[in-house]
């Protein structure tokens, strides 16, 4: 980033014509200059004047910063005697907990990794996912532990339930609590220096096509993005109180809020899964003012909004963040409508840029309708011709690059997936379809992967999800490309009717002809009760995919 000062950039849109780059119009930030430093170390070291960190929103259970940083110390020591050296892998798998951000930064402060997964998986799911990360450790629920029957691995639990003899032969070392008492006065800890460059997750990614890999991020991927919640936080609006409504084993839940609100001083209410009630209710009980949701969500309260209102007072809410998905500009103005007060701030990020990418951080970036935001602070991006691989310039389509502090090392194991989504220059190719305007602002279109071409003309799926969901009797729809031997794909879209409605294909079909070009029609209708997502809300496509072509 040193020779920005002598590049011609232009200050509007942040794009450099002599090596076609765009660079983020956000301050920079410094990076820290100790190279032997540990996240945990930086983030217990950052100066706030935050009082409570975390609140349990089913128990009431408050969690004040001076007590996370005992219970990491008291953990981190019973690791230590567990033998959890550098290195080391353990893997977590359960629901949202405020036991989690001790976890974790106990395990990184170590220099060992922490992997996740998600808790609704399958036994064999986990089997696929140890066989590749090889964890020596197991941080766990009793609800989960029979799906972890024969495993060799020894368990610690997360809640105070005891196991049955359901649970089939498991090795349950200690639970939570029992660690959270350890007294660490006069104790010596075996630790390992760990740097920057070293590996702090491993959290897991379909990547930009094909089967879920390891991300690996370092210590210092993860001080980038610490930074730049800090340095992006507006002082002028105040103590901030968010709810962490989405899962800290996905990048979103875990950089966002296991760890991502601590360098401010934020007050963070975790839910241990979702529920639209209990979420409105935590909301009005703690006066939450920054709520994080995906637009499956997001429409979820557009249609109930009514209801909602009636129900609980939101009145201290000042912004939703929303992300995992791209935003349609009908349904944001359909939110503002019923929810003029409240700004919706969209963001753009990966697993694989370690929750760095795109954000909007004031009202007025709010407006820009569409767009996920500017580039994250220290950010550089390319806009790339997926036929020709020439670099665009401002308002061209093309597929997003990016590089800075916060790109992943690579893929666990993976040394072929890791060589095509990574170039030797460190520019990290996303998979996906966007454009920056003249202003800077970052549009995604679509998944590279996903576009349907019709009679070679290339087709965004999420354009004809959004017509649909326009029309006031269809409640979620996906778009896929269908295999036909004549035009190459065209359009299909399954769609989720609103209870009561028996709008036919044909009328659906109709309705989005009307306001699209010939070749974007939808030619096929399938009607489901549900649309496959995962947990930021992003369409399972391909899955959808192989159902459709199954029963061709």
């Amino acid at each position: 980033m040193a020779e920005i000062s002598s590049l011609r950039i232009d200050p509007k849109s942040g794009f450099c014509s002599s090596n076609s780059t765009f660079y983020s119009k956000r301050v920079p930030f410094p990076l820290p200059s100790n190279h032997a430093l540990d996240i945990t170390t930086f983030i217990s070291s950052y100066p706030h004047h935050g009082k409570t960190a975390f609140i349990d929103a089913t128990t009431g259970r408050h969690l004040s910063f001076s007590q996370l940083w005992q219970s990491v110390d008291s953990v981190s020591t019973c690791l230590s005697e567990l033998g959890i050296r550098k290195g080391n892998i353990i893997i977590i798998i359960a629901p949202n907990s405020i036991f989690i951000p001790i976890v974790c930064l106990s395990v990184m402060s170590l220099g060992a990794i922490i992997t996740t997964s998600n808790p609704l998986n399958t036994s064999r799911e986990f089997a696929v996912q140890m066989a590749d990360s090889k964890p020596v450790l197991v941080f766990t629920t009793a609800q989960v532990v029979p799906k972890l029957a024969g495993s060799p691995l020894p368990i610690v639990l997360l809640d105070e339930q005891v196991a049955t003899e359901k649970t089939g032969q498991v090795k349950i070392v200690t639970t939570i609590s029992e660690m959270l008492k350890k007294e660490t006065k006069d104790k010596i800890r075996v630790r390992d220096r760990v740097y920057q460059d070293d590996a702090a997750t491993l959290l897991y990614s379909s990547g930009t096509t094909g089967a879920s890999k390891g991300v690996i991020s370092s210590h210092g991927n993860l001080m980038a993005l610490m930074q730049s919640f800090s340095h992006l936080s507006n002082p002028d609006e105040g103590e901030q109180t968010h709810i962490c409504a989405v899962p800290m084993f996905h990048i979103y839940g875990f950089g966002a809020f296991a760890i991502g609100k601590l360098t401010q001083g934020s007050k963070v209410v975790v839910l241990s899964k979702f529920d639209m009630k209990e979420m409105l209710s935590a909301i009005e009980k703690y006066r939450v003012t920054c709520l994080p949701l995906v637009p499956p969500i997001l429409l979820v309260m557009v249609k109930e909004a009514d209801e909602i209102r009636k129900k609980y007072d939101l009145s201290s809410l000042q912004s939703i963040v929303c992300g995992g998905a791209p935003l349609s500009k009908d349904l944001i103005n359909r939110f503002m409508e019923k929810f003029p007060s409240i700004d919706i701030r969209q963001g753009y990020a990966m697993t694989e840029s370690t929750g760095f990418g795109a954000s909007m951080q004031t009202p007025e970036e709010c407006l820009k309708y569409g767009s996920v935001g500017l580039l994250s602070p220290n950010l550089e991006a390319k806009i790339v011709d997926p036929t020709t691989g020439t670099a665009l310039k401002v308002n061209q389509k093309g597929e997003l690059w990016l590089r800075g502090p916060s790109i992943m090392k690579g893929y666990l194991n993976n040394a072929e997936a890791t060589a095509a989504t990574l170039d030797s220059q460190g520019w990290l190719k996303t998979g996906d379809l966007c454009y920056i305007d003249d202003d800077g602002y970052v549009y995604v279109v679509d998944r590279l992967k996903e576009l349907i071409k019709y009679k070679g003309y290339q087709v965004p799926p999420a354009e004809l999800e959004a017509l649909l969901l326009s029309h006031p009797q269809i409640s979620d729809a996906a778009v896929i490309p269908f295999p036909d031997e004549e035009v190459g794909q065209y359009p299909m879209a399954y769609v989720v009717r609103k209870s009561g409605s028996n709008i036919s294909d044909t009328a659906l079909m109709d309705f989005v002809a009307k306001q699209v070009a010939p070749y974007k029609r939808i030619r096929k209708v399938a009607f489901v009760t549900s649309i496959p997502k995962n947990p930021s809300g992003k369409i399972l496509r391909r899955d959808i995919i192989k159902l459709a072509i199954s029963k061709i």
